[in-house]
């Protein structure tokens, strides 16, 4: 099944999986990589050093810039903003730095993922968050700035981890 690109988006690049779709007024520069099945949606930029995995969804308005990885089955919400520079200055040398969200990982809409950082393996950031440090595998995260407060299975039931029982047995949120 060939990827569907809709005409009113400029996709340059020529690495787009199978049944991959890519909506309107996406921009997809040439040398980025981009997995099987994944679900592009509207006004979405994305530069020439990234890397897709397959059944990816990106919803309406992110951005992915340079040395952004991005693992298989991953949701980013609408509006995610992610950076590749901790000084960022208009026309001056920069020097990017990596961002890796890790497979089957969450990131809810409006939030912010400074350079640098590692989305663990079925991580959960909140809607909004700031994220400024590294999120461990199957933890729950939100605020400004983003604090673990809780955990999640890979299926995605959370656990509070204030919560335990008389046997010390975290339960669901």
């Amino acid at each position: 099944m060939k990827p569907y690109i809709h005409p009113l988006s400029d996709v340059q690049s020529s690495e787009i999986g199978e049944g991959t779709k890519i909506w309107q007024f996406c921009v997809v520069l040439k040398d980025a990589r981009i997995g099987r099945y994944c679900n592009i949606c509207a006004n979405t930029f994305i530069e020439n050093e990234v890397v897709i995995g397959d059944n990816v969804t990106i919803k309406c308005g992110v951005q992915i810039w340079d040395g952004i990885r991005i693992g298989n089955n991953v949701f980013l919400g609408a509006n995610v903003t992610f950076t590749n520079d901790l000084v960022p200055r208009s026309k001056h040398e920069w020097t990017r730095i990596d961002t890796i969200v890790e497979d089957g990982a969450t990131i809810g809409a409006n939030s912010t993922i400074l350079a640098g950082l590692t989305i663990g393996r079925y991580a959960f950031i909140g809607a909004g968050s700031v994220v400024t440090k590294d999120v461990p595998p199957n933890t729950l995260w939100f605020g400004n700035p983003a604090t673990m407060r809780g955990y999640i299975t890979d299926s995605g039931i959370t656990l509070d981890m204030d919560k335990k029982d008389k046997n010390g047995i975290r339960h669901e949120i």
